[in-house]
C-alpha cells in the first residue's frame, strides 16, 4: 500500500478498519457474529488483535472494528481467505448495506491516543489536486494542539475503493477541537472541488471496553494510570480467590500445569470483564469517568481510596493463607 502524504518510518503493523450498519435490532445477532469472527482470526498467521467500537448516538450510526496485523502480507492472506468469505455470507442479513473496509499500514502509535480515520470519494482526475490539498490540511493540523501524527493512503484496487486519511490525537478533546474547527470547516469548502464525499470514523482506547459508565462506553476513556489501578483493583482478589479454590482443585486432580493455567487464565479474564469491572467502574464512576474525575483532589482522594481497598484485599488474603 502506498501512502501520499506524511507518515512515520515504514514496516510495523498492518490493520483493517471495518465499518458496518447493522440492521435495527439484530445487534445482538451482530454481536455474536463478531465474537465468532474474533475467535476464528486468532489461528490465522500475523494475527495481533481486534477492538470492536459500537455506534455512538448522535456521532455515528455504524459499529467500527479495526483488526491488527503484524504485516499487510498476512492481513491479505486474511481478506482473501475462504473463511471470511463464509463469515461475511452469515453476516450478510444482518447489515443494511455491505461493510466498508480501510487498510492502514505502518508503526504502531506510540503512545494511547484517539484516531479519526476519514475515507474519501476523490473525483476522476482530481486526484493530484486532492493529494496537494491534503497535504495543507496536514499541515494545519500539526499546529493544533494535541496532535500526535498522519497517514494517507491511496486506492488498493480490488481491495479499497476509497482514499484514506488517518490521524491521531491525544484526546478526544483536542480530537474534537480539530474536527469542529474553522480552519478545517475552510478547507473542507475547498476540497468539496475534488471530493464528491467523504466520511468520518473514531477509534479510541484499546482498553476502552472495559469502562462503561451507565452503560455505555466512555466517551473518552479513563487516563492510563487509572485503568491500570481499576484493573488491579479487580485483578488480584480474582486471582487469589481461583489459586484458593479452582487451583486447590486442579492440584487434587493432578491437572497438567499448561492446561491448568489456561482454565485459569480464561476464568479470570471472563470474571474481570463481566463482574469485577462493572463493579469497580459502579463503585470509583465519579473518579473514572472525565465528567467527574478532572479535578486534582478528586485524582488524589480517589487514588486513596483505591490504594486502601488494595491493601485491605492484601490483609484479607494474608490472614486467609497464614
Amino acid at each position: 500500500m502506498k501512502p501520499y502524504a506524511h507518515r512515520g518510518p515504514g514496516g510495523g503493523v498492518a490493520a483493517v478498519v471495518i465499518s458496518s450498519k447493522v440492521r435495527e435490532g439484530r445487534e445482538v445477532d451482530y454481536r455474536r457474529w463478531q465474537q465468532k469472527i474474533n475467535d476464528t482470526m486468532r489461528s490465522f498467521p500475523g494475527f495481533q488483535g481486534s477492538d470492536v467500537y459500537p455506534p455512538i448516538p448522535g456521532e455515528q450510526d455504524v459499529w467500527v472494528v479495526v483488526f491488527r496485523f503484524s504485516s499487510t502480507t498476512e492481513l491479505t492472506g486474511w481478506l482473501d481467505s475462504e473463511t471470511r468469505r463464509r463469515l461475511l455470507e452469515d453476516v450478510r442479513p444482518l447489515l443494511e448495506k455491505p461493510s466498508e473496509l480501510e487498510i492502514l499500514a505502518g508503526e504502531p502509535p506510540t503512545r494511547e491516543a484517539v484516531t479519526a480515520v476519514i475515507s474519501h470519494n476523490v473525483q476522476p482526475g482530481r486526484e493530484r489536486d486532492f493529494q496537494r490539498w491534503q497535504d495543507k490540511v496536514r499541515k494545519a493540523q500539526e499546529k493544533f494542539p494535541g496532535f500526535l501524527g498522519f497517514e494517507a493512503f491511496e486506492p488498493v484496487p480490488g481491495v479499497q475503493e476509497h482514499w484514506v486519511v488517518m490521524f491521531r490525537y491525544d484526546t478526544r478533546e483536542h480530537l474534537d477541537d480539530w474536527l469542529e474547527s474553522g480552519t478545517r470547516r475552510k478547507l473542507l469548502d475547498e476540497g468539496r472541488h475534488y471530493f464528491a464525499d467523504f466520511d468520518v470514523r473514531t477509534v479510541k482506547s484499546a482498553f476502552s471496553g472495559w469502562f462503561r459508565f451507565n452503560g455505555e462506553t466512555a466517551r473518552e476513556p479513563p487516563p492510563n494510570w487509572k485503568q491500570a489501578m481499576s484493573v488491579l483493583l479487580g485483578l488480584y482478589p480474582t486471582v487469589m480467590i481461583l489459586n484458593l479454590t479452582v487451583g486447590r482443585a486442579f492440584e487434587a486432580v493432578r491437572l497438567p500445569g499448561y492446561l491448568a493455567m489456561f482454565i485459569s487464565n480464561g476464568l479470570s479474564v471472563s470474571i474481570l470483564t463481566w463482574l469485577m469491572m462493572p463493579l469497580v467502574n459502579r463503585a470509583f464512576t465519579s473518579w473514572l469517568s472525565p465528567s467527574g474525575g478532572g479535578s486534582p483532589f478528586t485524582n488524589i482522594a480517589g487514588a486513596l481510596v483505591m490504594v486502601a481497598c488494595m491493601a485491605l484485599c492484601i490483609a484479607v488474603f494474608g490472614l486467609i493463607t497464614s
